[in-house]
């Protein structure tokens, strides 16, 4: 650990499992731009294109397969857990159970046995929600979330990850807003920019969200892992505004129309059957379903006081995270 610099020691590994997704590949990034040594978990180690280029060292695992973790973490000294499933929606329960709930129980107990540091990577969506006039923070949120495949096995590996902490786990939970930011693949969060350009939506969901960008987290999470004390939780919010303003944001930065206003309640409801009765004919359930709609109705506002206080998290313009993230999309051919 490097004192209380806010910086990782050069001289110890840092294990980054989810390194191909939009946080893992962005914190793998930053690490080795620190001069970090970092080993990345990859089920698929032929899929390498989100890690071409950088000298990193590749291990063949899965964090469902308690064994190869056990392999990728000798010689570790920090854990950066960043892999998950994220399908919001009401089927894949098993899926989410599987990866994000016991994945993540499988990391904390693999790196509590290796006596190594970890950060996980959780979510917002796990605490609960805001209020328009009242931030929702680590200790304080409106109410409960939906309780969805997706938010249940968060929550449940949330707890998971506090459960090994009184077992001797040095390890913090940070919880992040809508990221955006380059090296998306998947796409995950920007999924929702590239789909509000590349054609009109009239409307956009009733509720709101807190927008950050995914550089700033990576650079907190590096930070929480030389320096948040054992148990610490942080979010890592953002700019707090509705759905409306922020595909607003997008078209103003891309292109296209803008949305005319906020779905009504009558129109999540329809939308919402349908996309169920699709998802159970076809068994292949779309983006827009009830457990989704219902995600977007409430004003998910935070805020990143602690974060900011302790970590000297950092929030830049939305306008210039947005920006970077169409032009990153752009250079690597997803528009």
């Amino acid at each position: 650990m490097a004192g209380n610099t806010g910086a990782w020691s050069r001289d110890q590994r840092v294990l980054v499992t989810g390194a191909t997704g939009l946080v893992g590949n962005n914190v793998t990034r930053l690490l080795v731009a620190q001069g970090v040594p970092v080993r990345v978990l990859m089920r698929n180690p032929r899929d390498t294109r989100p890690i071409e280029g950088l000298e990193v060292e590749i291990a063949s695992g899965d964090v469902t397969d308690a064994d190869s973790l056990q392999r990728a973490l000798q010689g570790v000294r920090g854990v950066v857990h960043a892999a998950g499933c994220v399908l919001l929606g009401w089927q894949n329960a098993e899926l989410h159970r599987s990866v994000n709930h016991m994945g993540t129980q499988h990391v904390a107990e693999a790196a509590r046995q290796a006596g190594a540091r970890m950060v996980y990577v959780s979510t917002i969506n796990a605490l609960g929600v805001g209020l328009r006039d009242r931030l929702a923070d680590e200790e304080w949120v409106a109410g409960p979330n939906v309780a969805c495949p997706y938010v249940v096995s968060k929550q449940a590996a949330d707890q998971s990850v506090r459960e090994q902490i009184e077992c001797g786990l040095d390890a913090c939970i940070v919880y992040p807003g809508l990221m955006f930011g380059p090296w998306d693949w998947k796409p995950s969060s920007g999924r929702m920019f590239l789909e509000v350009v590349r054609r009109f939506t009239p409307f956009a969901p009733g509720g709101g969200v807190t927008v950050c960008d995914v550089r700033d987290v990576a650079q907190a999470i590096i930070t929480a892992l030389a320096i948040a004390p054992p148990g610490r939780a942080f979010v890592l919010a953002g700019h707090n505004l509705t759905y409306l303003k922020l595909w607003q944001h997008f078209v103003d930065i891309a292109g296209g129309s803008r949305p005319l206003g906020r779905s009504g309640p009558l129109m999540r409801i329809v939308a919402g059957r349908v996309g169920d009765l699709w998802g159970r004919v076809t068994g292949r359930e779309p983006d827009v379903n009830s457990a989704a709609i219902k995600l977007s109705n409430p004003f998910h506002y935070f805020s990143s006081a602690r974060a900011q206080r302790e970590l000297g998290y950092q929030i830049r313009p939305i306008e210039a995270s947005l920006h970077d993230t169409w032009q990153w999309f752009r250079e690597y051919g997803f528009v």
